[in-house]
């Protein structure tokens, strides 16, 4: 049985942690920042969790060593 490859591109925006919890960017914060208010772009900082089991389903797939 061959080893399964995981996906690069789900590996560089999720973390995985201790407690099997995924970890993501905030989105919203890359450009057209002036157009966005102080406040929505201070609640877009840091991280948050993968809420979604339709999400974590599918990000366990694709990085099927992390778990």
């Amino acid at each position: 049985m061959p080893k399964i490859k995981t996906k690069k591109a789900a590996a560089k925006r999720f973390r995985v942690t201790g407690s099997g919890k995924v970890k993501k960017k905030n989105a919203n914060t890359r450009h057209l920042l002036s157009n966005k208010s102080t406040k929505s772009k201070r609640q877009a900082r840091g991280t948050t969790m993968v809420e979604s089991l339709g999400d974590l389903k599918r990000i366990k797939k694709m990085m099927p060593y992390q778990f």
